[in-house]
C-alpha cells in the first residue's frame, strides 16, 4: 500500500515539476516576444520628429495616413487569400472523406427478445406482445388406420421367411 502511495506522490511531484519547467519557458518567450517588438520598431519605426511649425507636422501626418492605408489594404488581400486557401482546404477534406468513405462502426450482438425489441422501438406505451405460437395454424394430425388384412399371421410370416433361409443355406 505505501509503495503506491509513494508511486503516487512521485507521479504528482513530477508532474508539478514539468508544469513549472513549461511555465518558466511560457514566461520568458512573452520576455522574448516583448524585446523582439521593441527592437523591430525601433529599427523600422523612428521617433517622430515633433519639431518644427504646423505645416510639417500636417505633412507627417498625411504620410502617416497614406502608410496605415497602405498597410491596410496589404492587410485586407492577405486576409482574402487565407480565407480563399481555409475555403480550397475544407473542399479538399470534403472530398478525402467522400473517397474514403465513412467509416461504419462494428455492430455488437445484443440478446434482445422479441418482446423487449418492440417495445424499445415503440416505447412502453404501446403493449404488443409477439407470441408467434398462438399466430400459428393449428393443424390436426390424421390418424391413419392400418388394414389388419395386410399384416395378418404373424406366424405365417415367420415360416415363410424360415424356408427363404434354407432355400439360400442349401444352394
Amino acid at each position: 500500500m505505501s509503495e503506491k502511495k509513494m508511486t503516487s506522490s512521485r507521479r504528482h511531484h513530477l508532474k508539478s515539476l514539468i508544469l513549472q519547467i513549461a511555465l518558466n519557458w511560457l514566461e520568458q518567450e512573452k520576455k522574448d516576444a516583448v524585446t523582439a517588438k521593441e527592437a523591430y520598431m525601433a529599427e523600422n519605426c523612428p521617433a517622430p520628429d515633433m519639431a518644427g511649425d504646423q505645416a510639417t507636422l500636417m505633412e507627417l501626418c498625411k504620410k502617416l495616413q497614406a502608410t496605415i492605408d497602405k498597410i491596410d489594404e496589404e492587410r485586407y488581400d492577405i486576409e482574402a487569400k487565407v480565407q480563399k486557401a481555409d475555403k480550397e482546404l475544407e473542399d479538399l477534406r470534403i472530398k478525402v472523406v467522400d473517397l474514403r468513405g465513412v467509416k461504419k462502426p462494428a455492430l455488437k450482438k445484443v440478446r434482445m427478445s422479441a418482446d423487449s425489441m418492440l417495445q424499445a422501438l415503440l416505447g412502453s406505451k404501446h403493449k404488443v406482445t409477439m407470441d408467434l405460437r398462438s399466430n400459428l395454424k393449428q393443424v390436426k394430425k390424421e390418424v391413419k388406420e392400418e388394414s389388419t388384412e395386410a399384416v395378418g399371421d404373424w406366424r405365417k410370416n415367420i415360416e415363410d421367411k424360415a424356408d427363404r433361409k434354407k432355400m439360400f443355406e442349401t444352394s
